[in-house]
């Protein structure tokens, strides 16, 4: 008996080793992979699909590529074939498949246990990576009916997973936007959140539209289509609906609240006919003829828009050509001694700053002066040179008779006073009043020749453009004489200007190497051995507009004389075209000394990209360009900085309706 209770203890225990604890073992197991509610859940979340019999415990392998298809029957064919959970979501691909049973097909990961394990959201994540590819496809069907059963089944899917999730990993992080709001508003709003959470302005839905417009109207020429009355009538009637929807918005906000569902309903109409022409050549063609055709009416349009910018620099306003006749008329209704400035002793003493501005413009004058005066440390010993045409010299004089520059000294001349400036001595003179140069500029027939419109201004015939290469003889007692553009703005006091060492140059000025166009070969002719030989095609630029000038060490290289022998060889304009900048660039070659950029800052006529700051920390700005601030074509933004220097309440300005 002691014997039969001594061996069955060991037996007990042997049996419990055996066969208990691997039960107790595997029932655990089984706990953990199973939970009760996961699994209630994953079983009720499927309640309504055909296949709730088949459902167990353990799933029997389904292909994902199937369920998404069938549960969700967005991607018009194209479905996601995710590979199993432990493989990056970076090795999914877009495949074609049925909708058929995919009971036979490979064994990837079960659709259920990957939305219900610890790494369900990674499956979630790759079809909601392949929603955003949907979306970028232009061809394909996004949007499927709100209304159809695929749709609705896939939605109620969806919020059942994400209900889990959002018990299950609630701080989850990566995720952003609810799935849910993805299927059910489609994939343009998900995007559109994206771009409100980040604070930009997003137009993605419009871009999306005028899309669909371009698509529209492909199918409006195919042949295919167009034999289908009836789609074409609803084509177009969707057409009518989207470009009310569009109007003139620029980002999503100006849309109206049924825009999405105009997006849709067009999607719609497409994808049929997308089922009505499947012929991808005829597409092909008839895109590539668009686009081709598109080409050319930007081409045609961007030479009609140089032309009429060219055209409008040229043309003085309604407002511009009153001025000066109403000022010229009230000038010579003034007696001799009326018509005369103050302070004229101060004209020729080189001790004082002296300008020098050549301009037809009153106005434009108007505010170089008045700038300059009103940010000068002393205004009385500021003194400034006009020079104008016969046209406008009354009405210059007048403006200044009446508004004075504070205690600033102003004098005006008439150009055509300049006897000793005649066409025997100035070669320009000569080539200005050529036939050939007239022809060049006013004969339309040969507006083709030159690609280059800016060059055929008649500004370049004005001999005003062309004094600033001769200002020893226009002051004769002056040392150093500062040149300023009609089109410039000061901002700080210019004094300090008169002091600066030009090291032995004649010309002192601002670089503009900063761009590639500002170099040398950009505005001479290399291609001519005189040009190649004697100048560096890579060589800075520097701008007029803004130049200090020490007329003295002008006269002992004798600048103007180098001047006009560069004009006499460039009579047939081989070596540039008209203008001042490349006959200054050769004749002040190796005589600039290169400014402080601070002090010059150009393009407010051309630009509309400048640094905000740089033009607050300019001394000087300038509207270099066929913007003028005082044209409708002007950069709004730039304009406040010319338009506050003018008074639009004095009486000559109210009376020519010259408002800001």
């Amino acid at each position: 008996m002691k014997l039969t209770m001594r061996v069955r203890k060991p037996v007990l225990c042997l049996l419990f080793v055996t066969v208990v604890s691997p039960i107790l073992l595997y029932t655990d197991k089984l706990g953990s992979l199973f939970p009760s509610s996961s699994r209630d859940e994953d079983v009720s979340t499927f309640a309504s699909s055909a296949r709730t019999s088949q459902l167990n415990l353990r799933p029997q392998p389904q292909d994902i590529a199937v369920v998404i298809d069938k549960y969700f029957g967005i991607l018009d064919g194209k479905v996601l074939e995710v590979q199993p959970v432990e493989v990056e979501h970076k090795n999914r691909v877009l495949s074609t498949t049925t909708t058929s049973s995919g009971s036979d097909t490979a064994e990837p990961e079960d659709p259920i246990r990957q939305v219900t394990n610890g790494n369900e959201m990674k499956g979630v994540r790759v079809f909601q990576m392949a929603v955003n590819e949907a979306h970028d496809n232009h061809m394909a069907s996004y949007v499927k009916d709100s209304n159809s059963p695929l749709t609705l089944q896939g939605t109620q899917l969806i919020s059942n997973i994400m209900e889990i999730k959002s018990n299950q990993q609630s701080d989850e992080k990566g995720v952003n936007i609810s799935l849910k709001e993805t299927v059910s508003r489609g994939p343009i709003h998900e995007k559109n959140n994206n771009n409100n959470r980040s604070g930009n302005i997003s137009n993605t839905q419009v871009r999306y539209l005028k899309d669909q417009l371009i698509r529209g109207k492909i199918y409006l020429s195919l042949t295919a289509t167009r034999n289908n009355a009836h789609f074409i009538r609803e084509l177009r009637q969707r057409i009518k609906e989207v470009q009310r929807a569009l109007g003139d918005a620029t980002k999503d906000a100006d849309l109206p609240r049924n825009a999405l569902e105009k997006l849709r309903v067009m999607d719609q109409t497409l994808a049929k006919g997308k089922q009505i022409q499947d012929d991808c050549a005829a597409m092909v063609k008839k895109l590539r003829a668009i686009l081709h055709s598109t080409e050319e009416q930007l081409r045609v349009h961007r030479k009609q828009t140089m032309f009429l910018t060219q055209l409008t620099a040229k043309t003085l306003p309604k407002g511009l050509h009153c001025l000066p006749l109403r000022l010229s008329t009230e000038f010579y209704a003034l007696n001799h001694s009326q018509q005369q400035f103050p302070n004229q002793e101060k004209l020729n003493d080189p001790q004082l700053y002296h300008y020098a501005l050549f301009s037809d413009n009153v106005l434009a004058a108007a505010v170089v002066v008045n700038s300059t005066v009103s940010h000068a440390k002393d205004s009385s010993r500021h003194v400034f040179h006009i020079v104008t045409d016969r046209l406008n010299y009354a009405a210059m004089r007048m403006w200044f008779l009446v508004n004075p520059p504070s205690k600033a000294t102003i004098h005006v001349q008439n150009v055509e006073e300049f006897t000793w400036l005649n066409s025997s001595y100035s070669p320009v003179l000569r080539q200005l009043g050529s036939p050939s140069m007239i022809d060049y500029y006013f004969k339309t027939h040969r507006a083709t020749s030159d690609s280059n419109m800016k060059f055929r201004n008649p500004k370049y015939l004005s001999i005003l453009n062309h004094l600033r290469f001769y200002l020893p003889e226009i002051f004769p007692t002056l040392k150093r004489v500062l040149f300023l553009d009609d089109d410039v703005v000061i901002q700080k006091d210019l004094s300090r200007l008169w002091s600066i060492d030009l090291k032995g140059n004649v010309n002192g000025a601002v670089e503009t190497c900063g761009e590639t166009f500002h170099r040398f070969d950009r505005y001479l002719n290399f291609s001519n051995p005189l040009i190649s030989k004697n100048f560096d095609p890579r060589a800075c630029g520097w701008a007029y507009g803004m130049n200090i000038f020490d007329l003295e060490e002008w006269k002992r290289q004798n600048i103007t004389e180098v001047y006009h022998t560069w004009q006499k060889l460039n009579h047939d304009r081989q070596l540039w075209k008209l203008g001042t900048l490349p006959p200054g660039l050769i004749t002040f070659w190796k005589r600039t000394y290169p400014l402080d950029q601070s002090w010059h800052v150009l393009g407010l006529g051309y630009n509309p990209s400048i640094n905000l700051r740089d033009i607050e920390k300019a001394a000087v700005i300038h509207y270099n360009g066929n913007m003028k601030p005082w044209l409708e074509i002007g950069i709004p933004k730039y304009r406040g900085y010319w338009s506050k220097y003018i008074d639009y309440d004095q009486v000559y300005l109210r009376e020519c309706n010259i408002n800001p």
